[in-house]
């Protein structure tokens, strides 16, 4: 429910910061095409005597408007790359430039340095964009040889994830090759867990081959005091779910349980939870998001009915727990979406 609330207000605050954006931007032009408009007016009237010969009607300057009946009229009256609202990244602060930047792929980003040119010398700009798209690589923890360069470390990294999202062995090999990455099983792990831009298919697929790397992936998971149906979001946000049940979804609710177990003893002993408890609720949870989220099940499971079916399961959870759990995937929606 707070998951659901916080989201409403962020969607909300972004609309209204979009609006008083709008608003203020709209007056500011109204106020400069007014002076415009002023100026006009004052010119005219003191050369009104060398202006006194009447002109055809058609070939009459227009009056001006009333401000703000043609917003588009007011921008494409403005002259200059300023007066027309572009954004000069040189002008704003480096953090607030990374982030907009980190939006564009490493073509764009190409083009967007031809353009601003100071930027795109920027090492500590590249540097930025490096550790925000990837997290985590073995050569940030490494001495920096003289005359590295970030930008061609960026380029690096771009051409090793696309890679990857073609053939991951491949990828991962590419960025051996570079000394970008160490090749551990650990170090592969958190390149993955703090990367944004890998392909969830391919990233199944790789996972699915290197069984290491999944256990070192599951560890990095931190489900402290977090309910379980959201834990297992956060789970299946970074490890996708299979589409069809197989040994590999069994295996990753395997690691998931005894790790949600690690992370909560307290939950452990107040509740009874137990791995093996976890491992019946995650398959609950993905059962019930499947009946309540897909529109061929016309006759939905109904909160008395999961309560019933849970329990006989795993017997030792009590009822109003079952009962929340319910209760979030109702409100918040399916766990491996």
């Amino acid at each position: 429910m707070n998951y659901f609330r916080t989201k409403v207000h962020k969607n909300t605050g972004l609309q209204m910061g979009q609006g008083l954006w709008r608003v203020v931007r709209n007056q500011q032009l109204q106020q400069e095409y007014s002076e415009q408009c002023f100026l006009q007016r004052e010119r005219r009237r003191r050369m009104g005597p060398l202006l006194a010969e009447p002109q055809p009607q058609s070939r009459r300057t227009p009056q001006c408007q009333v401000p703000g009946s043609d917003i588009g009229q007011l921008l494409r009256a403005r002259k200059g790359k300023e007066q027309q609202g572009f954004i000069d990244l040189e002008m704003l602060p480096p953090e607030l430039s990374i982030t907009i930047l980190s939006y564009l792929n490493a073509t764009d980003l190409c083009l967007a340095s031809c353009v601003w040119q100071d930027l795109g010398n920027d090492e500590y700009l590249w540097q930025g964009l490096c550790k925000s798209t990837w997290g985590h690589c073995s050569i940030y923890n490494r001495r920096l040889p003289p005359g590295f360069s970030y930008r061609k470390l960026y380029m690096q990294l771009d051409e090793g994830s696309l890679t990857f999202n073609a053939n991951p062995q491949e990828g991962i090999t590419y960025l051996m090759s570079k000394a970008i990455l160490v090749d551990h099983p650990k170090e592969i792990a958190k390149f993955i867990f703090y990367t944004r831009m890998l392909n969830w298919k391919m990233l199944r697929i790789y996972l699915d081959e290197r069984r290491d790397v999944l256990d070192e992936l599951v560890t990095l998971h931190n489900f402290s005091n977090q309910f379980l149906p959201n834990a297992l979001r956060d789970f299946f946000r970074h490890i996708h779910a299979p589409e069809e049940r197989g040994e590999y979804l069994e295996t990753l609710i395997t690691k998931f349980s005894h790790r949600f177990c690690a992370c909560n003893p307290t939950l452990v002993r107040d509740v009874g939870l137990t791995p093996d408890a976890v491992y019946v609720l995650c398959y609950s949870l993905i059962l019930l998001s499947i009946d309540l989220s897909s529109p061929h099940v016309k006759n939905k499971m109904s909160k008395r009915e999961f309560i019933r079916n849970t329990r006989r399961a795993a017997q030792n959870i009590s009822e109003d727990f079952v009962g929340h759990l319910y209760d979030n995937i109702y409100l918040i929606g399916h766990v491996a979406a």
